[in-house]
């Protein structure tokens, strides 16, 4: 018998808790800059130097921390599970805990990409990228991130293997960050939504939903279960 798939949709939470500071803080700042300088075009093109290190600071401290147990739980419920994770995180804790299919929405810390030409896409190893290293075209290399004013360019596809699941389950985020979170629209009738997060409330919406107001290291355990409750013949 084919597994029952599920959608995982994962957000900063669920990274926090190994130690990534989430996307912005109270001031309204991400880690100490303003969003309009590191993460948009427009501040690319004023100061790349900064956006480059921006970033190369992400991924080094990105480097030195590990999957915590929610990233571990995501991976182990392939056994059970077709699972498909859908992050907004950048950092690679999903795949480093054994995930099989990450969807990275926002792109990658891990990768980098010609200005020229998008679909130039290079790994990154190590931490540091560089003014001065272009793709095989010449152009100055970019972050492999999607930054405010770009397009989504795998929603459509995440969008598509939510419309397929027999559950959805959302860790570590509270379904405020749009586009990611009208994927929660995709889900077809009759399968169940799970939500572990602290801010987790209920939604309107004709689905039934269960809500898990805690931390995903803790939440997503009592996540498992219920999935197995509704989707275990």
């Amino acid at each position: 018998m084919a597994k029952k798939k599920v959608i995982v949709l994962s957000g900063a939470g669920i990274s926090a808790e190994s130690g990534i500071p989430t996307f912005r803080d109270a001031g309204g700042l991400w880690e100490g800059h303003r969003v309009e300088d590191v993460a948009s075009p427009e501040g690319w093109a004023r100061n790349p130097a900064l956006v480059l290190d921006f970033y190369n600071q992400r991924r080094k401290k990105a480097l030195e921390v590990v999957p915590n147990r929610g990233h571990h739980i995501v991976a182990e419920l392939e056994s059970e599970f077709d699972v498909t994770v859908v992050t907004q995180n950048v950092d690679d804790l999903h795949e480093r805990a054994g995930s099989t299919r990450v969807i990275h929405l926002h792109g990658s810390l891990f990768q980098s990409r010609s200005t020229l030409d998008p679909r130039l896409v290079y790994p990154i190893h190590g931490w540091e990228l560089n003014l001065g290293e272009t793709c095989e075209r010449g152009s100055q290399l970019r972050p492999h991130i999607v930054w405010f004013g770009e397009m989504v360019p795998l929603l459509e596809k995440a969008a598509h293997l939510t419309a397929q699941a027999d559950a959805f389950l959302v860790v570590g985020t509270s379904l405020q960050v749009y586009p990611a979170a009208s994927l929660i629209d995709y889900v077809p009738e009759g399968a169940p939504i799970v939500i572990v997060d602290p801010q987790a409330h209920a939604l309107r919406t004709s689905h039934s939903v269960k809500a898990f107001a805690e931390k995903a290291t803790t939440g997503i355990e009592k996540a498992r279960a219920f999935l197995r409750s509704r989707l275990t013949d």
